[in-house]
């Protein structure tokens, strides 16, 4: 019978091995994965970098969605309103076209449609988390200000251009309209429309005509709502997507990495018995000599 005068290197290498199983059980039970370091398996690794970095694009995608529609939900609202105002002001010029008024009462039917001028000027200016709405994309510049010496009353200091925002892969998305579109474009300048009823009124000439430039602008304001509509169905149907690419990335991720936790946990029972009785083992073998062996 051989005899191995110095069995402990043996049993240290068991005990590592063992330690090492032990370490890695319990950090799949406290992850929920198999693949906690790239060499637990390398293929699986470089599926969940892939996985991770559009998980993580996807959730952009969502937060920036989210604030796009916050700020198309209040344009829309801020049109209704303008809408909403325009009428007012058309009830005005209706009352004021009247025969049997006189200049006074004229006059403070005209001071009531500047009132309404300058609600729609602050309307216009509309501003999301620092920037204004409809100046085109000179989203710094105050669109309009209101200003005696200009034949519309008001100057437009935004531009024609439009903004757009990237909410998927292979998905942008046009988020507003300018100014000069919505509210100062030729023939429906309803800026326009409103000084000439308050020329109207004051003077006590072309009062219909005011009108008719004020429903048209407001006509045609109501029309162009439709593109803040569909922008905001375009968006819940862009997050109901990328909700759902999510979903399948979570899936995806554990079947790709996920540990078999009762498999796991039997596999740690067994090593840590294993690494109990390799250390009785040990103690008991510090008091073995190789004269107990030749007894």
């Amino acid at each position: 019978m051989r005899v191995n005068p110095n069995p402990y290197p043996d049993l240290l290498a068991a005990v590592a091995q063992t330690q090492q199983e032990i370490n890695t059980d319990e950090q799949q039970i406290s992850t929920g994965s198999s693949v906690n370091v790239p060499s637990d398996n390398p293929a699986a690794a470089a599926i969940l970098v892939q996985n991770a970095d559009q998980t993580s694009k996807d959730d952009q995608f969502q937060r920036s969605s989210g604030s796009i529609q916050n700020e198309i939900q209040n344009a829309d609202s801020t049109l209704n309103s303008v809408i909403t105002s325009l009428q007012q002001a058309i009830s005005l010029g209706v009352e004021g076209a009247n025969g049997t008024l006189n200049a006074s009462d004229r006059a403070a039917l005209a001071t009531e449609v500047r009132g309404i001028q300058s609600q729609l000027v602050s309307l216009a200016n509309l501003s999301y988390q620092g920037n204004y709405v409809f100046a085109g994309t000179a989203t710094q510049t105050t669109p309009y200000v209101l200003n005696p010496n200009s034949p519309s009353g008001v100057t437009y200091a935004g531009n024609s251009g439009v903004n757009s925002v990237t909410l998927g892969d292979h998905f942008t998305l046009q988020t507003n309209l300018p100014g000069s579109q919505l509210f100062s474009a030729s023939g429906t300048d309803m800026f326009q429309g409103i000084q000439d009823l308050i020329n109207g009124l004051e003077s006590g000439n072309g009062i219909p005509a005011a009108v008719s430039e004020v429903s048209n602008a407001s006509a045609s304001i109501d029309s162009q709502r439709v593109f803040y509509g569909n922008a905001l169905n375009q968006i819940t149907a862009q997050q109901t997507y990328l909700s759902g690419e999510s979903v399948q990335l979570a899936q995806q991720e554990n079947t790709v990495a996920g540990a078999d936790l009762p498999n796991v946990i039997s596999n740690l029972t067994t090593a840590e018995t294993s690494l109990q009785a390799t250390l009785t083992t040990i103690g008991q073998t510090a008091h073995i000599n190789l004269f107990s062996y030749l007894k």
